[in-house]
């Protein structure tokens, strides 16, 4: 393979350039997969790409989806940044020396599906493309544009359907890398999706559509499943009918058109003085992208039968779920009753250690727990049940806790020091890129052995659907009768579960709370 710069693809010649002065990675980036979703495309699907002639400059990233700027929002701080309704671009990492095509690992950010890019420092896919992959970073609509539900929506889409716009811009990019990958060295029989918090949400999601079917061979999720965000208002269009009427007071039968001159600033501040954006994923059951709630499409086995790699963190709610300070043991005894019923002393022996510190990290450490561990356990028991290769972990390793979007200013200065925030929500993401070092004085050795077995296990999970590569602690698949469970830490044991007893008295819970509902 050359080492030219100029890559041609389905739409037209583009130009990118080195990730360093080693000129070992090429990088493209601000690739576009769709037209502008903006004016009369807004709220609908992407539409295919426009060709261009002459080459086009890949040499600069592409604006963020639109979306709120945030301060002092604990590690996801993300300050000012540049921010459009035209986002849809996404950005390849490929090494310039290739003798075989090779596998590509395609990245879904977070940010709760209203906030995030795949643009920062954090994402870059220089060290793990020089384990051997392609890395393709994706931006995606976020908050109102990429998930309002509406009935006028709804009425004008040939699918009857509406939301989920965010959910089929990650189809449009990985159709785009069917499509154009092969140009960049990368392998289209070979794509593995991964992504984190919201990511993972999308990742669950798509493995649950049957538009995704032949996109994708491997999916890595962490720290967040798809199973347990739908309630009442199922496809999203009661939530959107409020929005819609928070922005369009007095009227009635408010049409799609009306909703599309509604100006972005207007737009955002909306979603969250009306509420819209709180409560719950914002991804829908909208009938085509979705047609039912995921839970019960891995229920049934209709999910991608494809390997899986899945995990979650031991600090998942450590600033991220709210805590109840003014809690008392009597109104926690109260909460165990109301929800667990017969279990709740069962529950409350299980969280006695959470509950002799307070009661209200009991009570958030059951909300975490239900959040994130035992919806990833089951994530893996769905696959390992129609078997497909299942790899479960938990990562208790203590990473520093910085300021993880703002390479700028890293800092966080917390008062105990930047280890004192536990394995946190996105305390992994460093390591899976193994970009820890490149920002801030808080980093050391161990950091680095995390980061060199996190990415050595991503790709080669990439590579060939095991983790497993000789030079790292083995790592055996996970089953429902095993709970086999990689701890992510320096010694790198397999246990039997974590969190074990707790999950499995959620996963109890759970089961007899569906088994009366389906009654």
């Amino acid at each position: 393979m050359t080492h030219s710069l100029v890559k041609e693809t389905q739409h037209g010649s583009l130009r990118g350039g080195w990730a360093d002065a080693t000129h070992d990675i090429q990088v493209f980036r601000g690739i576009p997969f769709a037209k502008p979703p903006v004016g009369d495309l807004r709220w609908r699907p992407p539409a295919p790409l426009s060709s261009w002639t002459g080459t086009r400059s890949a040499e600069t990233f592409a604006d963020a989806c639109y979306q709120a700027f945030s301060e002092d929002a604990f590690v996801w701080s993300r300050g000012e940044f540049e921010r459009s309704e035209d986002c849809l671009y996404l950005n390849v990492w490929a090494p310039a020396e290739q003798t075989e095509s090779l596998p590509v690992m395609v990245w879904f950010h977070g940010g709760a599906h209203t906030g995030g890019f795949a643009h920062v420092p954090l994402f870059d896919g220089t060290e793990l493309a020089r384990k051997g992959v392609l890395v393709v970073t994706v931006n995606y609509r976020l908050g109102p544009w990429g998930f309002l539900a509406h009935p006028a929506l709804r009425a004008e889409s040939e699918h009857d359907s509406s939301g989920n716009y965010g959910l089929l811009d990650k189809l449009a990019s990985l159709r785009w890398v069917q499509n154009n990958i092969e140009a960049f060295g990368g392998d289209p029989s070979n794509v593995t999706i991964f992504g984190q918090s919201a990511g993972s949400m999308s990742v669950c999601a798509l493995m649950a559509s049957p538009l995704s079917n032949g996109l994708f061979h491997k999916a890595i999720g962490q720290s967040a499943a798809c199973f347990n965000r739908y309630g009442l208002d199922p496809r999203g269009e009661e939530r959107g009918s409020k929005l819609a009427a928070y922005l369009l007071p007095g009227q009635t039968n408010i049409s799609a058109e009306k909703l599309r001159e509604i100006d972005n600033d207007a737009l955002l501040n909306a979603a969250t003085a009306s509420g819209w954006d709180q409560g719950g994923g914002l991804i829908s059951v909208d009938g085509w992208v979705l047609p039912e709630a995921p839970a019960k499409t891995f229920t049934s086995g209709r999910q991608a039968a494809v390997p899986v790699l899945l995990g979650s963190l031991a600090n998942e709610g450590e600033e991220l779920l709210p805590m109840n300070t003014g809690l008392t043991e009597a109104g926690f005894d109260t909460y165990l009753n109301k929800t667990f019923g017969d279990l709740a002393q069962p529950m409350k022996q299980a969280y006695q250690a959470e509950l002799s510190r307070s009661p209200a990290l009991a009570q958030r450490s059951i909300n975490t727990d239900l959040f994130m561990a035992l919806p990833m356990r089951r994530w893996a028991g769905h696959q390992a049940d129609i078997g497909a290769p299942s790899y479960l972990y938990y990562m208790d390793y203590v990473p520093p806790a910085y300021q993880i979007y703002r390479a700028d200013q890293p800092d966080l200065n917390l008062p105990a020091g930047p280890r004192s925030a536990g394995a946190y929500h996105s305390g992994e993401l460093a390591y899976v890129f193994n970009n820890v070092g490149k920002v801030g004085d808080f980093w050391n050795p161990s950091d680095t052995l995390m980061a060199e077995r996190i990415t050595d296990y991503w790709t080669q999970f990439a590579r060939t659907g095991n983790p497993n590569t000789g030079g790292q602690p083995e790592w055996n698949p996970y089953s429902p009768e095993t709970h086999n469970t990689l701890t992510l830490n320096v010694e790198g044991q397999q246990i039997p579960g974590a969190l074990r007893d707790k999950v499995d008295l959620l996963d109890l819970f759970m089961s007899m709370r569906n088994s009366k509902n389906s009654q």
